[in-house]
């Protein structure tokens, strides 16, 4: 079972790493005037008013809080499922999940809608590329939640695999636009992120530590079980020796009184 999570995280991490190498602008050998005045464009300074700076600290914290926050949250909700045996906490371990998506999904909408209608829109840098794949397969994901087979059904695990992979690789694929979006804000502004960068990082690293626990929680829970599985038949066994025990002797008293 742990073999089977390991090389799911890894394939996981593939496509994650095969999207962000698809998205990432690949820069040409022949160095055309073109070519310098577009990545001039790119990493030409950015003049803040007081409505551009707000609206970017509202664009970065809608995304922060959608594909950083909320969807992993949902993530580890839908995961702790698995170690519940109460159907009402199940039931209501999957509405929180159902509703933290439903909430990322808003919220990701907003900062979409904020970023086509007030920024640039070239989308000839990573941020911005990365961003548009995300918001297509955003929407996509709770559309395939919605469809979900009943169980026993032929695409049970189908659907399973590819909502979960899609899942992962939206909040993989999200938190690093947020990092790459956050330096390019410093690249643009000259303005320092490191104390948004270190928050970030401490989040994911909890997330990440909470996700992977799961699986050897799982692997412990199981092992006390079975421990104790194993000591309830050691007793058993003991108890049917004790009534033995108890039982033989006194025939044997009998039969021992009774010979001459």
């Amino acid at each position: 079972m742990l073999l089977f999570g390991r090389k799911r995280l890894l394939a996981v991490l593939g496509s994650c790493c095969t999207i962000l190498s698809l998205l990432t602008p690949t820069q040409c050998a022949s160095s055309s005037p073109d070519s310098l005045n577009q990545s001039y464009k790119i990493v030409q300074p950015l003049e803040l008013t007081p409505k551009l700076s707000l609206q970017l600290k509202l664009h970065a914290f809608l995304l922060w809080s959608s594909v950083g926050f909320l969807m992993p949250i949902g993530v580890l909700l839908i995961r702790v499922t698995s170690n519940v045996k109460s159907t009402r906490s199940i039931r209501i371990l999957f509405y929180c999940h159902v509703a933290s998506q439903i909430v990322a999904v808003i919220l990701a909408t907003a900062g979409a809608v904020l970023s086509i209608s007030n920024f640039e829109n070239a989308f000839n840098n990573t941020h911005q590329r990365i961003g548009l794949a995300l918001y297509g397969f955003i929407w996509l994901q709770p559309l395939i939640g919605f469809l979900r087979p009943d169980r026993g059904m032929r695409f049970r695990s189908i659907w399973y695999l590819t909502h979960w992979l899609l899942g992962i690789a939206i909040c993989v694929v999200g938190v690093a636009n947020v990092y790459i979006g956050m330096h390019t804000y410093h690249e643009r502004t000259g303005r320092s992120v490191r104390p948004w960068t270190v928050l970030l990082t401490v989040e994911v690293s909890a997330m990440a530590f909470v996700y992977l626990f799961q699986d050897r929680w799982n692997h412990v829970v199981r092992q006390q079980q079975q421990q104790e599985a194993s000591a309830l038949g050691d007793d058993d066994d003991d108890d049917d020796e004790q009534s033995e025990e108890h039982v033989y002797p006194a025939n044997d008293h009998k039969e021992v009184a009774v010979v001459p």
